[in-house]
């Protein structure tokens, strides 16, 4: 693996590609430390120490913003605000008719679904920059820290347009730098981006780990914790790479004095085909309670009892609701991106049948049946791996952005697989050994 490294930064275009990542990564982190205009960092430094690197209901946000948001940085919104942008152009894509004859368009279709993709990710980081501004301001960001509501000091309307001003506009160079590395560098550049701002937290969350630990001076557990995410690496690795593969035999027609089709090849069915947005999904939809009762300020009874179930993450409650959740959210959304009867009708447009099924509807109704089977065992598989870090929680006391689980492994992993893939097929195209043997 070493020497395919070397092979790969011995080639010219190539090594212009991952220099040229490396140079906005690295731009991308410097920005994650700059602060934003009217933030007293002292305080902010203050309160980061005493949370101890726990970030409570903003640990989502926070994850995806490597760290950036609860020091409220230019970069403090992260890559979110283009995650759920695109999530929600593609949920609306299967709703809208409009949208999703764009989508057929092709090239050009995509384009203008990117271009709105934009737009709404300017709407969602100026709405989020102002909730968040709102939230440091009340001393909500760091509800255990004394100068917590001193972290704004000054609350003029100018200082929270010129805040706002700078997170959105940290936001739109975040999408900007991603389309670049898309472009001229390696891989995909928002998941790259994605994939830097989750392993930047991971030194931090094992040293935590460490200092917390009582075997060994922290030791025992420091190494077991690095055992387990070999393992669940493994794991993951495992089942990102599952698949049930449905064999598709073209029949051949003669065209002229040419023959075409006869041909077989297969439908390729990932166990986990929905991927990591189920655990976005359901973590998403568990803040917004615990974010309602925290906003309100109410001590009636529901508020209590949202506050005692679903603000710690090792509670049953929360955990049997986070479960279900991504239960379910895998289904939907495995529902609304395949389209069975879409992959028939195409089929038999252009000849193809799988052997032993009619074409048509039967063929549909057998992927359908398929896909559900499947459905089942990776909607399974990512409940588990979302609750790792509330068993981290209890075992080894960390906090819940632990390293190795949820929806950091699966990020990292999928991100690291498909760059790795990248890069082997480039190295491969010149007649180069790859990384993957």
């Amino acid at each position: 693996m070493l020497t395919a490294f070397a092979r790969a930064f011995k080639t010219p275009d190539l090594r212009k590609k991952l220099l040229f990542t490396l140079g906005i990564i690295v731009l991308y982190r410097i920005g994650a430390h700059v602060p934003v205009p009217g933030v007293n960092y002292a305080n902010v430094e203050t309160c980061m120490k005493q949370a101890g690197g726990n970030s409570g209901l903003f640990a989502l946000v926070n994850m995806f913003s490597g760290g950036a948001l609860l020091q409220i940085t230019i970069f403090a919104l992260g890559i979110m605000p283009y995650i759920t942008a695109s999530i929600i152009l593609q949920l609306l894509t299967v709703v809208i008719p409009r949208l999703e004859a764009l989508k057929k368009e092709g090239q050009s279709g995509q384009g203008k679904i990117t271009q709105y993709t934009r737009y709404l990710t300017v709407a969602l980081a100026v709405l989020q920059g102002t909730g968040l501004v709102a939230t440091a301001r009340s001393g909500a960001l760091f509800q255990s820290c004394p100068v917590a509501s001193q972290i704004v000091p000054n609350d003029s309307i100018f200082t929270t347009i010129t805040m706002v001003v700078t997170m959105t506009a940290g936001t739109c160079l975040i999408m900007w730098l991603g389309e670049l590395v898309t472009d001229r560098g390696i891989g995909n550049g928002m998941s790259i981006l994605m994939f830097i701002s989750i392993a930047a937290g991971f030194p931090g969350a094992l040293w935590q780990i460490k200092l917390q630990g009582k075997l060994a001076d922290g030791w025992i557990e420091f190494f077991s914790v690095i055992v387990v995410g070999l393992a669940m690496v493994a794991l993951v690795v495992f089942v990102e790479q599952a698949q049930r593969r449905i064999p598709v035999q073209y029949a051949k027609r003669m065209i002229g004095r040419r023959s075409y089709g006869g041909t077989s090849t297969y439908i390729p069915l990932k166990v986990n085909q929905a991927g990591v947005i189920p655990v976005i999904f359901a973590s998403s939809l568990l803040y917004i309670p615990a974010l309602i009762a925290q906003f309100s300020g109410s001590k009636a009874a529901w508020a209590t009892w949202i506050a005692t179930n679903f603000t710690k993450g090792n509670h049953p409650v929360y955990i049997l609701t986070y479960f279900l959740l991504i239960v379910f959210f895998a289904f939907f959304y495995v529902a609304i991106s395949f389209n069975p009867e879409e992959v028939a009708d195409n089929m038999k447009k252009y000849g193809g049948f799988i052997p032993g099924i009619r074409a048509g509807r039967p063929t549909a109704e057998y992927l359908s049946y398929v896909l559900n089977r499947i459905t089942w065992p990776g909607s399974l598989y990512l409940g588990l791996i979302a609750l790792v870090p509330t068993v981290a929680l209890v075992l080894f006391n960390a906090n819940q952005n632990f390293p190795f689980g949820g929806t950091s492994i699966l990020i990292i992993v999928g991100v690291g697989l498909e760059t790795v893939k990248q890069i082997e097929s480039q190295l491969q195209q010149r007649n180069y050994e790859g990384f993957l043997r």
